[in-house]
Parts: C-alpha cells; structure tokens; sequence
C-alpha cells in the first residue's frame, strides 16, 4: 500500500495503547508524541488511548486517553476490550515493553488482545536475543493475535525472524519518531542553560543504573586537562519504580564520584522530566550527545533518535541500535564501560570541529525521514493495509466468552486481610471474624505461608514495595525463629513476643523451609535472597533424619522452589534424593487400586505427597515417582469427588480411615491448596487437561461449589472463612485459611501464563 493510497480526511478510529503522558517513561511519551501525530496527520479521524496505570490514583491525563487499566488487575484488560469492541475502533496499535504490563513478562495484555475484533497492530520496543521462555512465550502469543508487527530497527526484524519463527511478511519497519527541528549552532541555546562560551555533552533519560553515566563520569578528569571549557548535563528524573525501590542513590553515587575525582563545578544535573520544547532546547545547546548505555540487548533508543535528529555530534557505546544509528560515520562507538575510550573520542571531537560538524550534517539529513509526520503516515498506511486485508480475507480472532474456554475467569487478588491480620512482628494465626485475634499469637507454619504468599504475589508483579516490606517481615520471623544451637526452627510465639518451645515441630520446620526456598526462588532483591538463603542452607541439613513424611514433602517443595534459582547446588540436590527416596519408599510395594497409599488413614495435607513425588520424579529423574505420585493423586481425587461432581475435602472431625466412614466435616480451606498445588504440577508434567479440571474443580470449592453450596472466600476482605462445617462456614478467617485461600488463587493466576510447553519439559 503506498502512502498516496491514503485518504488523511476519512473518518476512521484509531486508538494506541500503552503508557501516557504525564506519566513519566519512555513508552508515555512515545505514545503521547504518536498518538498527537496521528491525529494531525489523519484529519477527521478520532485517535484516543487506552493506557496503563501502575498505580492506584493514576494520572491527570487529557481528554485523549479515554480508558485506564489497573496493570495488575486481569479483569481491567477484559473491560478494556470490551470497551474497543464497542467503540467500533477501526484499528488498535499495541506500544508492546514487558515491564509496563502486568503478569508475568507482562502477560495480561495477551488476554487483552485475544479478545478484540478489529485488526491489530504492535510496535515493539523491546526484542530480546536470550529471551526467559516466559518472555518468549508472551511475545510470540502478542505476535500471533497482531496483524502487523512494527520494529524500528532492521536488527530486531532479524530477531523475530531468527529466533522468535515469525514470519516475515507480518513484520515491517517504520523508524522512531523525533520532532521536526531546524539544524542550528550550540551556542544559539547555550545562554539560557548558563553555560554560554562552554563545550557541552550531554545525556538524558530516566535514570537509572545500566545506563553507563558513571563512566563519562571517570572520563572528566582525562577531559578537563585538555579541554577544561567542557561541562557535562546529565538531564533526566530517576526512574519511578528505580526510585520507588532504591531512593536516588544512582544519581548520588555519581554525583559523589564527581567529588571524589574534583570535577563536580563541570557536572550539572537536572533532576527533572522536561517538555519536548524544553527537551530540544536542551539538546540544541549540546555539542555532544552520549548514550554510555551498558546493555548491548537494545533495539531501540529514543533518546539517540532525538539527540541525531537534532543534528547533534554522538558517541555511543555499541548496542545494537546505536551500531545501526551510527553507521556510515554518522556517530562514534566505543567498548562498553571503557571510559579511556569515552575521554579519547571526546576530545577527539573537541579538537577537530569541521568533522564534528560533518557528523552532525550526516545524522541530521538521515534522520529527515525519521519527523512524526512522515512516521504518522507510514503508521496510516498499515492501519489501511491490515484493515483492507481483514476484508478481503477474514480471519478468526474473537472467540466467544464460554465457561469451557474462559478458565482465566478469577476472582481479584485482594490483600487487604492480609495487612490486617499482619503485626511489625509477623502474621497473627487468628482471626475473631476479620478482627485479628492476639490472644493466641503467632507462628513459624503461618509466617511460612505467608512469605510464599507475598513472593508469588511479587513475581506476578501483583503488588509493589507494600508487599516486599511484608516479605521482610515474614522472613525477619522465621529468621528470628530458627534456633541456632539446635538448627531447628520454633513454631509458636505469644503475643508478648516469648517462644513457647525451644523446637517445633518436623512439619512446621519443613514449611518454614518451603516458604524460604520459595523466597530464594523467586526474589529479585539481592540482600533479600541472601538472608533466605542462607537460612535455608543451615536449616535444610537436619531433614534428612526426620521421620515424618508430610516433613519430606514440605521440604521437597521448598528444594525444588530453590533449585528453580541455584540448580547446581551440589548439597541441595543430594538432599533431595535422599528425601525424595524416603518418600518413596514409605509406599508398600503392594499397593491396591482400592487404596494406594503409604498409610492407613488420609489425614491432612495428603496432596502434598503426590505433589513431591511428581517433582523429584521429574527432575532426579524418576519415572517410577512420577508413575506413583499420578496413581496416588488419581486416587485422592476420586475419593474426594462427590458423585454430584464437586470436590469433597476429607474432613478433620476424624479423618478417613482406611475400611471405615470417611469424614465429611469440617472441611479445610489447606486441603484444597494442597489439591490444586499437586493437580496443577501434574498437568505441568503430563499436558493432560484433566489435571486442569481437577484444579479448577478444588479451586471452585472456594467459590461455593461445595457441599453446602456456600463460598467460603470474602471478595470483600480479602480473607478465607475457616472451615466448612455440616452447619455452614466458620466465619473465622484465620491466617491458615486465608492464605490457603491466596495461594490457590496467585497459582490458579499463574496457570494462565506460567505453564511450560510439553516439549520444554520433556527436555529439561
């Protein structure tokens, strides 16, 4: 389609998705600067945004963004495209970076995309070389409902073709867009900066550590001797979520850096995200820009497109889009973190101005093609191709919203009880209704939950600091409960903060094991990963003379949640074979199809045998595990199957023993955790979707698909009821409880994104 094809004054809809300004990224204001160019370019067609927010209060945007999504909340993204369809938008473009949607690897805006009619079209501002399988996974699923996928470098086309089986017919290239700006002198901006009869360099951004400023910053004092006229401006906000976490302490590092080597009177930081006016106001005053970037896996940078489409002079460390930018001597690259070679090429540029100026001619004129107007209308072009496409030739897109193929239909995570029922000291084991109780104190088996809780929570980027600081606390807890001189953890502290027992139990040192082998596995904090781990390696030594088997199973999760992050451990591995043997071996040799069992009575936390010998049999590896822990969980659904087809927790009042009358009541909300923690691990390794069935049919007992057909989950508070009971629900919602309650949702969250395909598994 060419571009004279186009009629700018049709009446068509076209709206973005992604971030927006004022909120302050790269994503926002690419979309605000396409979406504003769009609009001039397509007159009489309406162009609007659907934009993320990634914190409750959102953003004082402007009439242009016309839906906002919670980018945690699974449930905003299905509203949104309902919210398209019935806008009867001609075209959607998708502005695709995994960090800004929610999920895991931004998963969410998948199930957004799937269920929208209209033809689609994604510009990809992230294409990874040694994607996770995860991020691969999201990213081919986002390609695969598009229509078109746009790439603003020729590299990262090569990518989705190589590596991602992308066809190429689906992939185009339309550069990154940069304002429309006249060719001008440094020197015509410099005096409203204060820097008037001074060589300026340049870097702006979000900051952040990664982006290499510290090494301009070793490159000063080379600089200054031989050009002492020179001053740096490092231009750009610390990055929200960077300062949310780490304060500022990037950009106080560097300017102490500056200190120590005697060059802080030529720095100059502006702490602060400026206008596109003010940006190439800034950048027209630049003698030299620098992007000292340190990752190579980039695709493309806006702030190098701006900066040479303003005609400046650059040097650039050689990421991929700055390889590309800069060929044919329109730029300098020098090694990653070298700041000898920053200094040379500097005053390599200082000393010799008519080539400097050539490199500035040869940017500049590249870069023509590059001015939101003519990127608007290539963008026009292929909302008019794929929209002409899906007319000649329909393709199937929308499925209807059944309850056979909606699995992903859940309830909102809701942590609210959570907070409530959690101290400074930890989480409370019990609740008078939704008021914490304190009579009765604390303990390690909850805090456990708890941490394994918040950590699920967090790698499905749920919650932010709120819920790390809770992480801290639960692993403060179970660091302050291991005993060291025994090497075992205490269970049970009162309220007045006194153990009451010098050593817990075997089960509750094996929970608190699961629960730190779950924080090492899935914690992203360095110093947090730390302290768990090293708890996890002075307690983990004593389980291999437990006796208890549910003991080993616990301690079987935990490992295997471990080795998710170390899986060379040498000693953890043996561990496990050592347990996973005991396990094992606790089963008859005879068993019968009518009970194939290692003991005579189903108790509590049965599942959770099953669910250990699945993963060791499938990473030791042993097929006669996995064949023994699929007979057993096969058995245990079948006895806790009601014939009218609900799930059927055995009851606590005396369990069921082997020739006698089952339980029913009263009914735990931990048994149907520990049901779909197994059921899902066996559909991870089978493929077969009955063990989904079974999940769901557990996970619906909480909803009320029960005996009593009552839910036993409050969407209000967040928390769990008890107990079913032959009278109705305990209307307790104890810790126990309500985090068997979260577990099972954050999994049943996690099934939707996080399950491997078979031929993965298979080869691992």
């Amino acid at each position: 389609m060419n571009q004279s094809d186009i009629d700018p004054t049709s009446n068509h809809s076209f709206a973005l998705i992604g971030n927006h300004l004022p909120r302050k990224c790269g994503i926002a204001a690419f979309t605000t600067d396409l979406l504003a160019a769009l609009a001039r370019e397509a007159v009489g067609s309406d162009c609007w945004a659907v934009v993320m927010n990634d914190r409750l209060e959102g953003y004082a945007y402007s009439s242009k963004v016309r839906f906002e999504i919670d980018c945690n909340n699974l449930s905003d993204y299905r509203l949104a495209a309902d919210f398209l369809n019935m806008n009867q938008v001609d075209a959607v473009c998708l502005q695709h970076e995994y960090g800004i949607y929610g999920g895991p690897s931004g998963a969410h805006i998948v199930k957004l995309l799937q269920s929208l009619r209209m033809p689609k079209v994604v510009t990809l501002h992230t294409v990874l070389a040694e994607p996770t399988s995860q991020q691969k996974t999201v990213l081919q699923e986002v390609a695969g409902v598009s229509d078109r996928v746009i790439v603003m470098s020729h590299r990262a086309r090569q990518l989705l073709e190589d590596y991602y089986d992308i066809p190429p017919g689906r992939v185009c290239f339309i550069p990154h867009g940069i304002p429309d700006v006249p060719f001008v002198d440094p020197n015509y901006y410099k005096d409203q900066f204060g820097v008037e009869g001074r060589k300026v360099l340049l870097t702006f951004g979000l900051l952040s550590p990664g982006k290499g400023i510290e090494y301009v910053v070793e490159a000063m004092p080379r600089i200054l001797r031989e050009h002492p006229e020179v001053v740096y401006i490092v231009l750009g906000a610390t990055h929200p979520h960077v300062k949310e976490i780490e304060g500022e302490s990037y950009r106080l590092g560097l300017q102490l850096r500056a200190k120590e080597l005697g060059v802080e009177d030529h720095l100059i930081f502006h702490n602060r995200f400026v206008s596109l006016q003010e940006l190439c106001e800034f950048l027209g005053a630049a003698d030299i820009y620098i992007t000292p970037y340190l990752n190579e896996d980039q695709v493309v940078s806006g702030t190098l497109a701006y900066a040479m489409g303003t005609g400046k002079a650059v040097i650039s460390t050689p990421y991929w889009y700055a390889k590309e930018m800069l060929d044919e001597r329109r730029g300098r690259l020098v090694p990653f973190g070298d700041s000898n070679a920053i200094a040379n090429e500097i005053c390599g540029f200082l000393d010799h101005e008519v080539e400097q100026h050539s490199m500035r001619k040869r940017a500049y004129t590249f870069c023509r093609e590059m001015i939101w107007e003519e990127v608007a209308r290539r963008y026009l072009a292929v909302f008019e191709e794929v929209k002409n496409e899906r007319q000649q030739r329909p393709r199937l897109v929308f499925h209807a919203k059944t309850l056979q193929n909606a699995p992903d239909e859940l309830p909102q995570v809701n942590f609210d009880h959570l907070f409530r029922i959690t101290d400074d000291v930890g989480i409370l084991q019990h609740a008078n209704f939704i008021v914490p109780n304190r009579f009765h104190g604390y303990c390690t088996d909850d805090n456990a939950r708890a941490l394994i809780v918040v950590m699920i929570a967090l790698e499905l980027t749920l919650g932010g600091h709120e819920l790390m600081n809770l992480a801290c606390r639960y692993l403060s807890f179970l660091d302050h409960a291991f005993n060291q001189e025994i090497h075992r953890f205490r269970n049970f502290m009162s309220y007045d903060r006194r153990w009451l027992e010098e050593q817990g139990s075997e089960d509750s040192h094996a929970r608190a094991l699961w629960g730190l082998g779950t924080a090492v596995g899935f914690s992203e904090k360095k110093g947090f990963t730390s302290v768990a781990l090293g708890l996890f390696e002075r307690a983990l030594p004593v389980t291999v003379d437990f006796k208890s088997p549910r003991a080993w199973a616990f301690t079987l999760v935990g490992i295997h949640a471990y080795l998710r992050r170390f899986s060379g451990d040498s000693e953890v591995r043996r561990v496990r074979k050592t347990l996973a043997e005991k396990l094992f071996s606790s089963f008859p040799p005879d068993l019968t199809d009518d009970w194939p069992w290692f003991e005579n009575v189903l108790s509590y936390a049965n599942a959770k045998i099953p669910q250990a010998l699945l993963m060791s049999g499938r990473w030791v590896p042993r097929g006669d595990m996995v064949e023994l822990g699929l007979r057993s969980l096969d058995w245990l659904c079948k006895v806790q199957t009601d014939p009218k087809g609900h799930y059927v927790p055995i009851g606590n009042q005396e369990w069921y023993r082997r020739d006698a009358q089952r339980s029913r009541f009263d009914q735990q909300p931990i048994e149907a955790q520990n049901m779909i923690d197994a059921c899902l691990e066996a559909y991870q390794i089978t493929q077969d979707k009955k063990w989904l069935d079974e999940a769901r049919r557990c996970f619906e007992w909480f909803l009320g698909r029960n005996d009593l057909r009552i839910p036993l989950c409050d969407y209000k508070t967040g928390g769990c009821c008890d107990g079913l009971t032959a009278d109705g629900t305990n209307q307790n919602q104890g810790a126990e409880s309500s985090l068997a309650w979260l577990i099972s949702l954050l999994n049943m969250y996690r099934l939707n994104y996080d399950v491997p395909s078979k031929d993965e598994k298979l080869s691992t």
